[in-house]
């Protein structure tokens, strides 16, 4: 796309906003990304461009913009697959048929084959077993003593750990699964590694499905297999869903690495929820709400016809994006959205998305969060940071973001 193309407004579009260059920022704690805060406050739609890709997108900002476009068969994550729209990852290598990029009736029929793993009966089948796996983690911290990485002590194989059993993957290759996710998710090792990492995840998978093709387990890839079995999916739609949902599944150590860096440097949040357990669920819902988990924005839609919002005439062709993170802060839903609030009532976040594609593992998020809070906060009652807050290192060129390390001392 031109240079005019991007600059030159179109007032019959509603493209009177100019287009705001949104740079690749390694921010660290939960500081709220400065440029998203800008661009909030320019108006409820404005034009962004990213540091890859071509061209320039909408990005919505305020709740009832975001639940409409995630949600309005208007706005196609399908018709991405062959577009170079602006983002910010480096690389771009969707796999066609990934569920990520489907759009209904399809991708209704994707979700449906792993559903049952993912409801309230699937994520309790596997509370049990990741608090004896969480319990087995934190006597090894406690056993070496203080100080420790939490993150690589805990936050980083715990889960680990619970996503490879709702998958129904081996103990023995966790490691390999870790590897390869980390390889997935960061743009430090550049396009080619990116790639072949996930092409050895897609062959594991590939291979672990089709064995299990006449389990009645309810494992993901047990489900998986019985679902190709079945001729509902190919067996290249569940190698790709299931890469989607063991990459996901370790998007909880960025997460929760960020709520116990915000619970350690601001104690009395943390004294809070020791001296009133019940307020943990409601104030883990809060935290989810509060904490910006990933950097910028996540994938882009395609308007498939002129649609207006607020306004504003986005045409048929153009990319757009949603910010969750900008919709949880949304003054006209959250009254005081700066403030963490663990009695907030309702509470309709939008952490885990909104739409069909809503992340199919909240469910299992929110519990390995409500584990990891009463592990951490009971058991070790002196948990203090080890370091100085500015001294925690954060992930550098990372989609989700996150601490490196977790220095702690109790």
């Amino acid at each position: 796309m031109s240079e005019k193309t991007l600059t030159e407004p179109d007032p019959a579009a509603g493209e009177q906003c100019p287009v705001r260059h949104w740079p690749a920022l390694d921010l660290t704690g939960v500081d709220f990304d400065p440029v998203l805060a800008d661009l909030m406050e320019e108006g409820p739609v404005t034009r962004i461009q990213l540091p890859n890709g071509e061209g320039w997108a909408w990005l919505v900002t305020r709740m009832d913009d975001v639940r409409l476009v995630t949600n309005d068969a208007r706005f196609s994550r399908e018709a991405v697959m062959d577009r170079q729209v602006t983002r910010l990852a480096p690389h771009f290598i969707p796999s066609r048929g990934a569920v990520g990029f489907l759009d209904p009736p399809d991708h209704n029929r994707l979700r449906r084959s792993v559903a049952p793993a993912f409801t309230a009966r699937g994520v309790e089948r596997v509370r049990d077993s990741a608090r004896r796996m969480l319990a087995e983690l934190v006597d090894e911290l406690v056993a070496a003593g203080p100080p420790a990485d939490l993150t690589a002590a805990v936050l980083s194989p715990f889960p680990i750990a619970v996503i490879c059993e709702l998958m129904g993957v081996p103990a023995a290759d966790r490691h390999a699964m870790h590897t390869w996710t980390q390889y997935i998710l960061s743009s430090s090792h550049g396009a080619d590694v990116s790639e072949q990492a996930k092409e050895e995840m897609g062959a594991y998978f590939t291979e672990l499905i089709d064995a299990r093709a006449d389990s009645a387990d309810e494992d993901v890839a047990s489900l998986l297999g019985a679902a190709v079995g079945r001729r509902e999916i190919t067996l290249e739609e569940a190698v790709g869903l299931a890469v989607l949902l063991q990459i996901g599944g370790e998007a909880v150590t960025n997460n929760s690495g960020q709520m116990f860096y915000l619970l350690l440097t601001r104690p009395e949040l943390a004294d809070r929820l020791r001296a009133d357990p019940s307020v943990r669920p409601q104030a883990i819902d809060e935290l989810l709400r509060y904490i910006p988990h990933r950097n910028a924005v996540g994938l882009s839609r395609i308007a498939l016809e002129d649609v207006e919002i607020k306004g504003v005439r986005i045409r048929a062709g153009d990319a757009i994006y949603v910010s969750y993170l900008s919709a949880n802060r949304d003054p006209e839903v959250f009254p005081d959205p700066e403030r963490i609030d663990f009695t907030r009532s309702p509470n309709p976040h939008v952490a885990f998305g909104f739409g069909p594609h809503y992340c199919p593992g909240g469910q299992l998020a929110r519990m390995e969060s409500e584990l990891l809070v009463d592990a951490l906060l009971d058991r070790l009652p002196g948990l203090r940071l080890a370091v100085a807050p500015e001294q925690v290192p954060f992930r550098k060129g990372a989609l989700i973001r996150g601490p490196e390390a977790l220095p702690v001392a109790w």
